[in-house]
């Protein structure tokens, strides 16, 4: 191991030590390529708000730390384990952290622009707030996960697991919801306009006073699903299963673009958009990740096995 170590670090022993634990934890975790900066203010208060991950850490073990204001900018943490981590904060902003476990995890206010969670397991985790803006959530599993305010427009949520989770307030526009599990799933006052929802399960999901206009729910299974004050404005029912769903008024399913296939309650009719091409956002690209401020005082370590 190389370490190459500012003659300022000597002033701050304690987060020394702290650096000695947490390359000691990363060395133990078996990682082939590791390289792991932090960035120390004057004021030890102040290091947990500055530790920045970058590099390869294939499985690493990281479950319980606390990372509060932890920066993985453009990391490759596949397959690793962060179960009920501290991740408040935090920015993992174009990093690849496919098949992690981030199951009982807090990520509230954490920035996950453009990151890559393929497969990742975010069971019961806590991303209130959240900015996952392009991220790629395919085959995620959320369930029971609180994402109430979180940022997920152009998100790709194919294949999710959702079921149970809390998306209240979110917002989901220009995002891929298609094939999800998301029953019982709570998008009530959500933003999920131009999304697809198409081949969903959402049955018993509140959709209450959430906005749906442009989007499409084609194909899905809304048995018990609560549409109550919904905004539907062109949105495209066409094949829907909506004659079970509660909440859902003549005028909201009038400005809707159903056919023949799309079931309603009774009393209810769909209407046909004739001659109209239902307009389709496409998300606008991630931002670039934000430039690393200068910090004076640098540690940066090395580990190759």
């Amino acid at each position: 191991m190389k370490q190459l170590v500012s003659h300022q670090f000597r002033r701050l022993p304690l987060a020394g030590l702290a650096l000695g634990a947490f390359m000691a934890a990363l060395a133990a975790a078996g990682s082939t390529r590791a390289e792991i900066q932090f960035q120390y203010p004057f004021q030890d208060r102040d290091v947990a708000r500055m530790v920045s991950l970058g590099g390869s850490c294939h499985r690493c073990e990281l479950s319980g730390r606390d990372l509060t204001g932890a920066a993985f900018t453009g990391a490759n943490f596949t397959n690793a384990t962060l179960v009920g981590a501290n991740l408040r904060g935090a920015e993992l902003v174009g990093s690849n952290f496919s098949d992690s476990d981030f199951s009982r995890a807090d990520l509230s206010g954490a920035v996950l622009v453009g990151a890559n969670f393929t497969g990742a397991n975010f069971a019961a985790a806590n991303l209130s707030g959240a900015e996952a803006v392009g991220s790629t959530l395919v085959r995620a599993r959320m369930a029971g996960a609180n994402l109430t305010g979180a940022a997920l427009n152009g998100a790709n949520l194919n294949s999710a697991v959702l079921s149970h989770a809390n998306f209240s307030g979110a917002e989901a526009n220009a995002a891929t919801l298609a094939n999800v599990n998301a029953r019982a799933a709570n998008f009530s006052s959500a933003e999920i306009a131009m999304s697809n929802l198409s081949n969903g399960d959402f049955r018993s999901a509140d959709f209450s006073g959430a906005t749906l206009n442009g989007a499409r729910l084609t194909g899905g299974n809304f048995a018990g699903a609560n549409f109550g004050g919904a905004e539907m404005n062109r949105s495209d029912i066409r094949g829907a299963d909506l004659s079970r769903a509660s909440g859902l008024s003549q005028a909201q399913v009038s400005r809707a673009c159903g056919d023949s296939g799309t079931r309603l309650p009774v009393g209810l009719s769909a209407r046909v958009c004739r001659g109209v091409s239902l307009v389709r956002v496409t998300p606008p690209a991630p931002p670039a990740p934000p430039v690393p401020p200068r910090v004076r005082n640098v540690v940066v370590a090395t580990s190759d096995r």
